[in-house]
């Protein structure tokens, strides 16, 4: 659901090979970026959801970017509620309504690392590049790698062993995103 060719920007810029694809075919890692409405993307992801699931199963490398990121989750409430991937236990919800905030929340916040591994080399207190509506509700708490604040504490980044995400985009974060990229290529 869009976004797919500035990740693959970012992704060529690091120097790594990167291919826009209807199908797994040959891929060491997945990348699910998004912008859009979550039971739309699952429409275009509905075909291949066996292989997605077969795909993270294997035990390669699978990132959510965005709303890529929710769809690694079980459900959302968005406009009524949808089914997700499922890979990750838990809900997307909306951001609550607070007085002096707006939605969607579009901007530079600061980071909470709690995961090392895809944040290895970033600084405490570095800034990425947030555009939501919504945010994952984890289940498990160790799935949360990273926490950012709008109003609320959310889930800015969740890792679950091989499958990773980010409610940020990190193909927008400048250096600090370009350095999480580059930790989940070469992972």
């Amino acid at each position: 659901m869009g976004n797919l060719k500035s990740v693959k920007k970012a992704i060529d810029f690091l120097g790594y090979d990167s291919r826009i694809q209807n199908d797994l075919q040959g891929a060491t890692k997945l990348i699910i970026p998004g912008v859009g409405a979550f039971a739309e993307a699952m429409k275009h992801l509905a075909p291949f959801r066996e292989e997605i699931e077969a795909f993270a199963n294997s035990g390669r490398p699978v990132m959510g970017i965005c709303l890529g990121q929710q769809l690694l989750f079980e459900h959302s409430e968005e406009h009524g509620g949808s089914e997700g991937l499922g890979l990750l236990p838990g809900v997307v919800r909306y951001l609550p309504r607070l007085e002096g905030l707006k939605v969607p929340h579009m901007g530079w916040n600061t980071l909470q690392v709690r995961d090392r591994v895809l944040f290895e080399g970033i600084d405490p207190g570095s800034q990425v590049y947030f555009v939501h509506s919504l945010y994952t509700e984890c289940v498990e708490q160790a799935d949360i790698a990273a926490t950012s604040t709008y109003g609320i504490e959310f889930p800015a980044a969740v890792r679950r062993e091989n499958v990773w995400g980010c409610q940020f985009h990190p193909e927008k974060s400048g250096i600090i995103g370009l350095a999480i990229l580059r930790n989940f290529l070469a992972w």
